[in-house]
C-alpha cells in the first residue's frame, strides 16, 4: 500500500504540533523549579540533613515505614492512625519530585504523543470507507438502557479526565493564563467535582461492565480480525460480530482492567479517613496518575474510532440504529444474524461467507438456518 503525501498544510501542523510538544515536556518538568526539590522550609531541610549524615537513615520511599518515627513536638497532621507525630514523611520528598518532574513530564508527552498520532492517521489513512450507499432500511442496535449506561459513564469519564488534567498540570499550564485568583477558583471547584464524580463513575463503569459483558468475550473470528489489523490502513472491512476485537480490547483493557486501577487508587485518594497512611496514599497517586494516563490516550482512539474514523458508529449509539448497508459492511456476522431472526453471538465461532450476497439477491430467509461447519 503507498501512502499519500501529506500536503504542505499538513506538514506544517505536525510541525506545530511537535513545537507544542516540545513546549508542553517543557512545562511539565518545569513542576519543580528546583531540580533536587529542595524543601522550602529550613526546619525541615535541618531535619532532611541531619538524617542524610546519620549513619543509620531512616526509611526512605520504597518503605512503608516511611515516615513512622517521631521527629519533633510539631505535627502535619493525621491520615493514618500511626501518623499523628509524624513531622517530615521522608518519602514524600522523592514523591513531590516524581510526581511534578518524569512522570507530569511522561503522561504530558504519552497524551500528546496520542493526539499528533490520531491526527496523523487520519490525515494520512483516512477514515473507513463504504463502497455501497446507504439503503434507508435501519437496523436496531442498542436499546435505550445501553445507550444511557454508555453515556452516563462517557460523561462521568470526560468531566474526571479534565478536572484531573487541570490538577495536574494547571498551575504551571493554565495559571500563567488566568492568574493565580481565577486559577485558586477553578483549582478548588474542579477537586470537588473530580472527588464527587470519581463514585459515580466506578457506579456507571459497573452497570457498562454487566449490560454489555456477554457481547465481549473473544471468539475464534475474532482472531481474523486481528490478523488483519481491523482493516484499519487496508480498508478491508473484516467480517466481525456484534462487537469486533478491537472493541472487545477496549472493553477488557481500557473499561475493565484501567477501570479497576482508577476505581481502587481513586477510593483510596478521595476518603482519607479509613487509617491508610500517607504511604499508601503516595503508591495509590502513582497508580491513578500511571491508569489515568493510559485510559485518556485509549479513550482518544475510541472516540476517534467511533466518530471520525468510522463514519455511522456514532448513529448507534447516538440514536440506536445503523443503516443496513453500514452493518454489513463493518459486523457482516452480525448482520447475517439479525437476517436470521437468532441472537447476536450465534455465528461468532463459524466461518463467515466466502463472498458477499450480490446486491440483487433476496435476502436470507428469517427462520433459523441450518448451522454452518465449524473451522
Amino acid at each position: 500500500m503507498r501512502l499519500k503525501t501529506p500536503p504542505p498544510r499538513v506538514l506544517l501542523a505536525l510541525i506545530a504540533a511537535v513545537l507544542l510538544l516540545l513546549w508542553f515536556t517543557g512545562a511539565a518538568h518545569a513542576g519543580v523549579p528546583n531540580e533536587r526539590a529542595e524543601p522550602a522550609y529550613a526546619e525541615e531541610q535541618t531535619i532532611l540533613q541531619a538524617e542524610q549524615d546519620s549513619r543509620t537513615p531512616q526509611p526512605g520511599l520504597a518503605s512503608s515505614a516511611s515516615g513512622r518515627l517521631h521527629l519533633d513536638r510539631h505535627y502535619l497532621g493525621q491520615y493514618g492512625g500511626t501518623e499523628g507525630t509524624v513531622l517530615v514523611q521522608r518519602g514524600g520528598n522523592q514523591w513531590r519530585v516524581w510526581r511534578n518532574g518524569p512522570i507530569a513530564t511522561g503522561m504530558g508527552v504519552i497524551l500528546v504523543g496520542a493526539l499528533l498520532a490520531i491526527f496523523l492517521f487520519y490525515r494520512l489513512i483516512g477514515p473507513a470507507r463504504i463502497e455501497e450507499a446507504p439503503t434507508g432500511r435501519r437496523i436496531h442496535r442498542f436499546t435505550g438502557w445501553e445507550r444511557w449506561v454508555h453515556w452516563a459513564t462517557a460523561v462521568t469519564f470526560l468531566v474526571l479526565a479534565v478536572t484531573g488534567l487541570v490538577i495536574m498540570f494547571g498551575k504551571k499550564l493554565l495559571m500563567p493564563l488566568i492568574g493565580h485568583n481565577a486559577f485558586a477558583l477553578v483549582a478548588y471547584v474542579f477537586k470537588y467535582l473530580h472527588n464527587v464524580m470519581g463514585p459515580l463513575f466506578i457506579v456507571c463503569s459497573v452497570l457498562m461492565f454487566f449490560t454489555f459483558l456477554r457481547r465481549n468475550f473473544f471468539r475464534r473470528i475474532d482472531w481474523q480480525w486481528v490478523k488483519q489489523g481491523g482493516g484499519l490502513v487496508t480498508h478491508k472491512h473484516v467480517p466481525a460480530g456484534f462487537f469486533n476485537a478491537g472493541e472487545k480490547s477496549w472493553f477488557w483493557f481500557g473499561v475493565t482492567l484501567l477501570g479497576l486501577v482508577m476505581s481502587g487508587s481513586g477510593l483510596v485518594l478521595d476518603f482519607v479517613n479509613f487509617g491508610q497512611t500517607r504511604y499508601v496514599m503516595q503508591v495509590a497517586n502513582y497508580l491513578h496518575v500511571a491508569g489515568a494516563t493510559f485510559y485518556i490516550a485509549a479513550a482518544m482512539g475510541h472516540i476517534y474510532i467511533g466518530t471520525w474514523g468510522t463514519p455511522g458508529a456514532y448513529e448507534a449509539m447516538r440514536h440506536g440504529s445503523v443503516d443496513e448497508t453500514w452493518a454489513k459492511a463493518h459486523h457482516a456476522v452480525w448482520y447475517e444474524e439479525v437476517q436470521a431472526g437468532v441472537p447476536p453471538g450465534t455465528f461468532d465461532d463459524r466461518a463467515p461467507p466466502s463472498a458477499p450476497p450480490s446486491a440483487g439477491s433476496p435476502p436470507p430467509s428469517t427462520g433459523n438456518p441450518p448451522p454452518r461447519p465449524a473451522h
